[in-house]
């Protein structure tokens, strides 16, 4: 029997002003490509001049733990009949590999590995936009969902945030370079969420107008804290909510 064409899961959705949790709202189409970004952690060499409560990635896998969390419940609410790839910042892994000890590089294939998923390795913001807009045959796989899990702030994703320098980042990407993305890539029906910091303040809106497509963000911070116990990054206490 034919697959159908989509797969609609609804959960706990932000566009009804509650906190997404354990899982997310996602329609998508089994014919398309699901893209999951990971941005790369702090290092520690950094983060110790902070006070103890304002420290970032203490744990290094806060966005691959996220992302593959992701990956389990895309494939399962799709019979794995999805198509995911992941794009990943390889610098800040191998940054915190050499400062762990640890290879950080080897445990992220191995995610790839367990899950068959088409993993690419990510240094420059351009390098994201080429890949949406020429990593597949856009004219039949279209992007049918979009997500990042990184740092971030109202104007950009921080691939590198703290990672070689304090507080600061040398690798992003910054809604003004949107417009480089071709609004064709994009399926009509995509679901595309920002899991970083105050996406939902500027780049979100920046997103729709240049591709023609929602993108839901946090207004406020996002908590990761909880992500060694699989659950997906929450709205840090306070005012803040995801929007659209």
């Amino acid at each position: 029997m034919k697959a159908p064409l989509f797969a609609l899961i609804a959960v706990v959705s932000a566009l009804f002003g509650s906190t997404e949790t354990a899982s997310a709202q996602t329609r998508f189409k089994l014919d398309g490509e699901y893209i999951i970004v990971s941005g790369g952690p702090a290092l520690k060499e950094w983060e110790q001049y902070r006070t103890e409560n304002h420290q970032h990635d203490k744990w290094w896998g806060n966005f691959i733990r996220t992302a593959r969390l992701r990956v389990q419940e895309l494939q399962k609410m799709s019979d794995n009949k999805i198509k995911i790839t992941w794009l990943v910042y390889k610098n800040g892994y191998v940054n915190r590999q050499d400062e762990d000890g640890d290879p950080l590089i080897d445990n992220i294939i191995s995610v790839r590995d367990k899950y068959k998923i088409n993993l690419v390795w990510l240094n420059t913001g351009d390098e994201l936009i080429n890949y949406l807009n020429t990593g597949q045959n856009r004219r039949s796989v279209k992007v049918t969902g979009f997500e990042y899990f990184g740092h971030s702030n109202k104007y950009c994703f921080c691939f590198d945030y703290s990672n070689e320098v304090l507080g600061a980042s040398k690798v992003f990407l910054h809604q003004s370079d949107l417009s480089k993305i071709n609004r064709k890539v994009f399926d009509r029906g995509a679901y595309c969420k920002s899991w970083g910091c105050h996406s939902g303040e500027s780049f979100t809106s920046a997103f729709k107008r240049s591709t023609g497509v929602k993108m839901i963000g946090a207004l406020g911070k996002t908590d990761y804290s909880d992500t060694w116990k699989m659950i997906l990054p929450t709205i840090s206490s306070g005012s803040g909510r995801w929007t659209n």
